[in-house]
């Protein structure tokens, strides 16, 4: 499939590979009368402002229509972001996407006073009201949710006003986004033959995979001696997004910036704590492989730039996108038949956009609202990577279909601490199917992979954790936050975690800087509670059967965000208040480890 063609030319020639869109919106013109009908009931609210209290019904009425316009504006605004994404040098849909998100903020604001209401209402009454009226018992984990935040939600009209003041706080990560999307360039980095090779956000990492060891440290050391240039500036940027995490925890009365973001889906702060300490206690493991990493690659001084270059050459193994549908259908079996239906339906009523064309949008992801069907957006490049990145983001989207399905829309979406788990899952079962059916040299390259995979997520994404609370807590205590005491800080947690084996370099004490998830207010932790609560998960799966497998799809799946995370997680089977689950996430790497080094040795 040509990367050249444009998305008009994608459609014609070879539509079965385009996510079908008019399952959402017929047409442009139905797009716009849909934007035109939620604009235009953006009012309504104000009947109830002020009378929630004054019955149930009248509290029923005022949930039921936020709960029925928010539907639809989710609607229109997925219809935008998909277009927008599938070309994004299509004017007319950036303007869409541009117009949608602003309608997101027109509505938010409006119906701000809803939660600092309700909070006005005694919360004896509120029960009764739940107790008489039917159609409020849809909203009762609603109510008790919000019941819950009374010491920290504000008057009405502060609360539009810190809403309203939110497109203003977020100027540090716009900023961020900005510059370095768009703004930062790179020198070309040059390979050991004198030959140059662009260097951009993209391209970074498949230089550092690169075997040419002088291409990678140049690409490393051209990188970060442009982000290293802005270094004051950066710190500036990123201690911006600090203190308005910082500001907001505050003024809605919570202890720390931590607890405030964690709050929001209701998870103890003790289980961060206990993924920063559990993963320290295995991080001899990590050791262990960059030391074999530094030994097999026959390096006397390994660095950062070493870090990501495959240990095993020489072996092909290409994934057309049709091979790779079958080995996903094959791995996803002990899912059972009413999982793998689901898949197959993704698969054949065109949820998936595989190909790149000119101005598609890079990377992957899964996508949709409750009135539309879950899409999938890939770039095919026949890798296996690639096949990981199909398994994953089906893993979201049959997550999304099966809570949508069963859940009414105001719980059907789930929380962000779990939105990893069914994705990764997904992958575990893949990484078993294959590493059964592959021939030594293909299941080595697939050890390696995997074994990067841990290192990246649950090691690598708790250091990025550990960093970004260590920066917070520098704020909360008053202390000045520099781009000095950023870099000794992440340098320090380096050399913690990567051990011996790897230099901590200058360099590397400033890849904080490159890092967009230190824009996502505590959102980084979840990668590793979330790979760790799979990778326990797969397990049952492929040890307990259908009982197992039953768990998941009706305790998990199927609940979207009906009760607390931490409690519907329990319920399928991992407990993530207590450190067993890392645990056996870390005993999985082990085995891992000890299964590449056996094969590397034979």
């Amino acid at each position: 499939m040509s990367q050249q063609l444009t998305r008009e030319e994608q459609e014609r020639k070879y539509p079965e590979y385009t996510w079908d869109l008019t399952t959402i919106f017929e047409s442009d013109e139905a797009f716009e009368e849909a934007f035109k009908e939620v604009e235009g009931q953006i009012g309504k609210e104000q009947e109830f402002k002020g009378h929630l209290g004054d019955s149930a019904e009248t509290l029923y009425q005022a949930l039921a229509l936020e709960d029925e316009l928010v539907s639809k504006l989710e609607k229109v605004y997925v219809y935008a972001h998909l277009k927008q994404d599938q070309d994004t040098a299509n004017s007319k849909y950036t303007g869409f996407e541009a117009r949608a998100h602003q309608l997101v903020i027109k509505f938010s604001s409006s119906w701000s006073f809803l939660i600092p209401e309700i909070l006005q209402i005694d919360e004896e009454k509120i029960e009764q009201f739940v107790k008489e009226h039917e159609g409020l018992q849809r909203y009762e984990f609603d109510l008790k949710f919000i019941n819950e935040k009374r010491p920290h939600v504000l008057s009405a009209d502060k609360e539009k006003l810190l809403t309203e003041a939110q497109d203003a706080l977020s100027t540090p990560e716009n900023v961020y986004g900005m510059f370095s999307n768009a703004d930062l360039e790179f020198e070309d980095a040059v390979d050991s033959e004198g030959q140059r090779h662009p260097l951009t956000q993209g391209t970074f990492i498949k230089c550092l995979e690169s075997d040419d060891r002088t291409l990678r440290q140049s690409a490393y050391d051209n990188l970060y001696a442009k982000y290293g240039a802005y270094n004051n500036t950066l710190s500036s940027t990123l201690a911006g997004e600090v203190k308005k995490n910082v500001f907001n925890a505050r003024t809605h009365n919570y202890n720390s910036a931590r607890e405030a973001a964690l709050s929001n889906n209701h998870i103890p702060e003790e289980v961060y704590d206990n993924l920063v300490a559990t993963v320290h206690k295995y991080l001899p493991l990590l050791h262990r492989y960059t030391q074999l990493r530094k030994e097999l690659l026959g390096l006397d001084d390994m660095k950062m730039y070493d870090l990501y270059t495959p240990l095993v050459k020489d072996v092909k193994f290409e994934m057309p996108y049709e091979e790779a549908k079958k080995w996903m259908l094959e791995a996803l079996q002990p899912m059972g038949e009413e999982y793998m239906e689901v898949v197959k339906e993704g698969l054949e009523n065109r949820w998936v956009d595989v190909y790149e064309n000119k101005g598609k949008r890079s990377g992957g992801y899964s996508s949709g609202a409750h009135l539309t069907n879950p899409f999938i957006l890939l770039n095919w490049s026949n890798t296996v990577s690639d096949l990981y990145t199909l398994v994953h983001e089906f893993g979201h989207s049959a997550h999304s279909y099966f809570s949508r399905k069963h859940q009414p829309s105001n719980s059907s979406d789930y929380t962000i601490f779990v939105a990893e788990v069914a994705s990764t899952c997904n992958e575990a079962l893949l990484s078993d199917y294959m590493d059964k059916h592959l021939d030594d040299d293909r299941r080595l390259l697939l050890l390696n992979q995997e074994l990067e995979r841990f290192r990246a997520t649950l090691f690598r994404q708790t250091m990025f954790a550990e960093f970004e609370h260590k920066i917070h807590q520098i704020e909360e205590a008053g202390e000045p936050l520099t781009a000095e005491r950023m870099n000794q800080e992440y340098a320090e947690l380096n050399r913690t975690y990567f051990g011996d084996a790897v230099e901590t370099d200058e360099a590397i004490s400033k890849e904080w800087s490159r890092i967009p998830h230190f824009y996502m207010n505590y959102y980084v932790y979840q990668y590793a509670t979330g790979y760790s609560a799979a990778q326990s998960l797969s397990h049952q799966i492929l040890t307990e059967g259908q009982p197992a497998v039953e768990r998941y799809i009706n305790e998990f799946l199927k609940k979207g965000s009906s009760n607390y995370p931490i409690e519907i997680l329990k319920n399928a089977g991992v407990d993530m208040t207590t450190p067993e689950p890392i645990e056996q996430a870390c005993q999985v790497f082990e085995e891992k480890l000890d299964a590449f080094e056996k094969l590397m040795k034979a």
